[in-house]
């Protein structure tokens, strides 16, 4: 089975029909998704409620070889 070739993609220059309103259709989907998400992160993202940490970590303690079974 070969690749189809330019010639062989009826529609290549324009989409035309059923076609064109998928490609339409998926592109609005995304937009309204990425709106959804956008939207949603506005409204459930809660700063106020983080809890500061003050403290930094000044040594980090070495691994300790950990035997393979």
């Amino acid at each position: 089975m070969s690749e189809p070739t330019l010639e062989d993609i009826g529609d290549y220059n324009t989409l035309k029909g059923e076609k064109k309103r998928i490609v339409w259709a998926v592109i609005i989907a995304g937009l309204l998704l990425g709106l959804v998400y956008m939207i949603a992160y506005k409204v459930y993202d809660n700063k106020a409620g983080t809890i500061p940490v003050k403290d930094t970590i000044t040594v980090v303690p070495l691994s300790q070889n950990i035997p393979v079974r």
